[in-house]
């Protein structure tokens, strides 16, 4: 069997192409399904989920994501080659209608499988989450910043894709077994495996209105997703928390992060506070001792941490509903090596003196000042059903940064 095509067959390097793609498609379509039913439970925290339940979501949707990630790549070597190739003839070019329709769900499987796995990576890359794609490459995208609005609309668009590729592919697979069982020609056998005897195509032209009908239909299918207000905005945590009062204070912040780094399967997740506010006093001592105070308050609910940003805000977590704000009361002193921030920090309904040391760098009338410091969820009462750091770590990772400036007298 010859490896390249010819007008009446094709080559066994395009049926590997073809075959392998199958194999793909039947396995990454499966686990994304079941990936996405145990992930119900994850997402939503009215649902209790065990560590079990998230290490085996979490094992699918790295499965789904790296055999996603091999289809887009086989299929763009599938194309490059199909450019090489001779394209063989339709044995049922005589029948207009059959043959544009064969052709326009052909193009729409080529554009279904670089475009399904191509929206589901930048997705992938624009969110922080867990279940990594499973090769050493790394997790990010040149140019694709993290951005939940983005990975919305990603996914968004994954759905929207999957569903033109599951359409193509029942079109695809019930054609191909029209003219074996109905027809009885050599279509379906001329692509499997091993040599096959077909009959000479009738005489034929391909032209681009069937890739232009493809291309209608995918316009039809974002259009249609924009009408249906798929693509609009949904209700989120920090949509539905009421922005903290303005407090007094004798520094006004500037700018500054707040952010939370946890560990869920051995990976780190970021995660930010949008909503904050630190009431300071400050009066830098010569010698190390007293130095201020600083009263912080944290809205639970403006916390983003990518995919399990829902689950963070359910009762076994922060629980939002019950305890909205976490407070931090602290006196600031100044020591031999820098400061540090001490007193009470609540977290729910549980209370605990901690320590953060930070640098301090006053120039004229601005001052930045960087800290860190790491808490163990437990002692809050956080993911008491995660008692083991098999898929969520004990250590969470806190870290603050701000710009601020003395406000007028």
């Amino acid at each position: 069997m010859s490896l390249t095509n010819t007008n009446v067959s094709y080559g066994s390097v395009t049926k590997t192409f073809h075959w392998l793609t199958a194999l793909l498609i039947f396995t990454a379509l499966p686990l994304g399904w079941f990936a996405n039913n145990l992930a119900h439970a994850i997402y939503d925290p009215t649902i209790p989920t065990t560590e079990a339940d998230l290490a085996q979501a979490a094992r699918l949707f790295s499965l789904h994501k790296t055999v996603g990630i091999t289809v887009f790549f086989v299929a763009l070597a599938r194309i490059l080659w199909s450019l090489t190739q001779t394209k063989p003839g339709l044995l049922n070019a005589d029948n207009k209608p059959e043959a544009f329709a064969a052709e326009t769900v052909h193009w729409l499987l080529y554009g279904s499988l670089v475009l399904v796995p191509l929206s589901g990576w930048i997705d992938h890359a624009a969110t922080e989450g867990f279940a990594p794609i499973l090769w050493p490459f790394g997790q990010n995208l040149p140019l694709v910043p993290k951005s939940e609005h983005l990975a919305e609309v990603m996914a968004t668009l994954h759905w929207l894709f999957m569903l033109v590729l599951v359409a193509a592919l029942t079109l695809h697979i019930a054609g191909a077994l029209k003219h074996h069982v109905i027809d009885k020609d050599s279509t379906l056998r001329r692509m499997l495996p091993g040599a096959s005897a077909a009959p000479v195509p009738p005489e034929q032209n391909h032209s681009m209105v069937p890739a232009a009908a493809a291309g209608l239909v995918w316009v039809g299918v974002l259009s249609a997703g924009l009408l249906t207000g798929i693509f609009s905005d949904k209700p989120d945590a920090e949509a539905e928390t009421a922005e903290l009062a303005a407090v007094q204070s004798d520094w006004q912040v500037e700018e500054g992060t707040l952010a939370i780094t946890i560990t869920q399967l051995g990976n780190p997740v970021i995660g930010q506070f949008s909503d904050w506010t630190a009431a300071i006093t400050f009066d830098d001592p010569v010698e190390p001792g007293p130095a201020g105070s600083v009263e912080v308050t944290v809205s639970i609910g403006s916390l983003s941490l990518g995919t399990v940003t829902d689950q963070a805000m359910g009762a076994d977590f922060f629980d939002k509903a019950q305890f909205p704000t976490a407070q931090f009361d602290a006196e600031i002193y100044k020591t031999e090596t820098g400061y540090e921030a001490r007193g009470p920090l609540t977290i729910r309904d549980q209370t605990l003196d901690v320590v953060l040391p930070f640098s301090l760098d006053i120039q004229g009338e601005t001052a930045k000042m960087s800290g860190t410091m790491d808490l163990n969820r437990l002692d809050f009462g956080v993911g008491q059903s995660m008692p083991k750091e098999d898929s969520l770590a004990f250590a969470v990772n806190v870290s603050v940064e701000l710009t601020a400036t003395p406000n007028a007298q």
